[in-house]
């Protein structure tokens, strides 16, 4: 039913307990699972312009990506699955939603963090984006 089970992760206890139950699918549908981290980029939130004072070497940026990888599975049993980890800059909603395509993702499992309706509305969570406009189910874990 799910051949690839795409979990995007941020470490949070929250997308630990996405990947848990991803995890759990996994292994009933023989499924493999991509674990993708979306790093901070600076320009896919703000537009390149020289006047921005940030700087964050490209090798803090990969090496922040690998931490938050390993955090996330620290602790978790991944065996028996077939287990690659990702990690892209760009803007997380965006980022999932294109390797959904790339990757031929039939779900994805994110980690909720629990806003309110009226917070939610107005913070326009990652979660909420990639529920509204993925092309294969999601699966939203509280």
């Amino acid at each position: 039913m799910f051949k690839k089970i795409l979990v995007a992760t941020d470490a949070s206890e929250y997308s630990r307990r996405a990947l848990q139950n991803a995890l759990d699918l996994a292994r009933k549908f023989q499924s493999e699972i991509v674990l993708l981290f979306v790093t901070y980029n600076p320009e896919a939130y703000w537009g390149y312009n020289s006047a921005y004072t940030i700087e964050i070497t490209r090798e803090e940026i990969e090496e922040r990506g690998r931490l938050t990888l390993e955090e996330s599975i620290k602790g978790i049993d991944i065996s028996g699955v077939p287990f690659k980890k990702k990690m892209i800059q760009g803007h997380p909603s965006t980022v999932i939603l294109e390797e959904v395509i790339n990757e031929n993702i039939d779900l994805v499992v994110m980690g909720s963090h629990g806003y309110g309706p009226i917070t939610g509305a107005v913070l326009g969570s990652v979660s909420q984006r990639v529920l509204r406009k993925a092309t294969c189910p999601v699966l939203i874990v509280k």
